[in-house]
Formats: C-alpha cells, sequence, structure tokens
C-alpha cells in the first residue's frame, strides 16, 4: 500500500484548486508560487504533496497535462479521474471509496501509515476534501453510450402496438412501435451533468429526424 498524503491546511484545498483552474499556469508548484497566491502558512506547502499524488504535477512539481484538463469546463470529473488515479489502491479496494465512512477510510489508511491519530484524521480529511471537489462519473458526458450504460440505464423492453387488418383486405401496416427509456441518475450528478444527459438524448433520438427534414 502507497503512503497516502495529507495536509493540515485541509480547508485550504478547496482555495488552491480554484487557483490551478483560474490563474496561469506556472513553470512549476513551488512554496514561491504559493504565496503569490495567498497561500503563505508554514504548513501550506503540504499541499504540494497532494497535489503531486494524484497527478496535477509531477515528482519534480511542474504542472502535468491534468493540470491544463482541470482547467476545463469538466474540471469535477477530470480531478475524480485524477483522484482515481492517484488513489488506485483504495479504490481497488473499495470501488466507492468516494462514498466510504470516515471509519472505513480511516482503518484502511492506518495500515499504510506508521503515522499516529492526528496524521490519520489529516490523511482522511485530506481525501475527503478533494472528494467534495470531484465528481466520479465519465468526464465525456457526451457519450450517451457511456453515460446510460450499466446502473444508470435500465432500458424497458419495447412494447407492440395491437394492428387490425386493413378494411380492403389487403395486408396490415407495419406494426407501431413503442419504446421506453428509463435513466437512473446518481444522487452525486451536477446540474451540469444532467443538462449534458438530456442534451446527448436529444441529440442522439432526434438528430436523424431533423436531417431528414
Amino acid at each position: 500500500m502507497p503512503t497516502y498524503p495529507y495536509t493540515p491546511v485541509t480547508g485550504k484545498l478547496k482555495g488552491l484548486l480554484q487557483k490551478v483552474r483560474t490563474t496561469g499556469i506556472p513553470p512549476k508548484l513551488t512554496t514561491a508560487h504559493l504565496k503569490t497566491l495567498g497561500f503563505t502558512s508554514s504548513n501550506d506547502p503540504s499541499m504540494i504533496n497532494v497535489l503531486k499524488f494524484i497527478g496535477l504535477v509531477d515528482s519534480s512539481t511542474i504542472p502535468t497535462s491534468l493540470w491544463s484538463e482541470y482547467r476545463g469546463q469538466n474540471h469535477r470529473a477530470v480531478l475524480g479521474k485524477a483522484i482515481k488515479q492517484g488513489y488506485s489502491d483504495l479504490f481497488a479496494l473499495y470501488p466507492d471509496a468516494n462514498a466510504q465512512s470516515a471509519a472505513v477510510l480511516t482503518h484502511v489508511f492506518s495500515t499504510s501509515s506508521t503515522g499516529g491519530e492526528q496524521v490519520i484524521r489529516q490523511t482522511v480529511q485530506t481525501f475527503k476534501s478533494l472528494v467534495e471537489e470531484a465528481d466520479f462519473l465519465p468526464a465525456d458526458a457526451n457519450d450517451l453510450n457511456v453515460l446510460l450504460t450499466g446502473p444508470l440505464h435500465t432500458p424497458a423492453a419495447p412494447s407492440m402496438a395491437p394492428v387490425s387488418p386493413s378494411a380492403n383486405g389487403g395486408s396490415p401496416p407495419h406494426p407501431a412501435v413503442h419504446i421506453d427509456i428509463q435513466i437512473h441518475i446518481s444522487p452525486e450528478s451536477s446540474a451540469e451533468q444532467i443538462d449534458k444527459i438530456f442534451e446527448s438524448m436529444a441529440k442522439h433520438l432526434y438528430g436523424s429526424k431533423s436531417e431528414q427534414s
């Protein structure tokens, strides 16, 4: 198991992540750069190791491609992907690690750390602070096949409307087909992701008709 990162200033992680999205990309994420962003406390540099662990900066604290991705409109989904990559062992143990209780996380983190109770508590809170800023759904919400599979989508069986023979004894017309679609959306979904699901449905369900007209 890896040594999981922690910061004593978990309440500042949200602010730092916001700065990543809204300020220029630095050559390196250094203590000096943190100070220019307003993070001047002696404990603030500990957040650099957190961003390194989830891959926003590399081992030399140089911003990675994930840093650039995180600056886009799907930043919450990108962060979710980064968290899953950094905490891959945790998610291998608990695929829904982002929804696990503090007690479960405390037990897991305790088995990979020699730190005391305070360190473990801060490790748990660091993970939870990251999770609060992330979505754990596919980043590409335009892919209807991805979003509407598995637990998010249970299609109903198509029903055939009854048809009567034609009055003149000819062949009956083709039967009408009615298809019901049920969508089950995770409670963790953001309003933006829900909007994109329905936009994608409209595209796939009505796109071909509009092209023909």
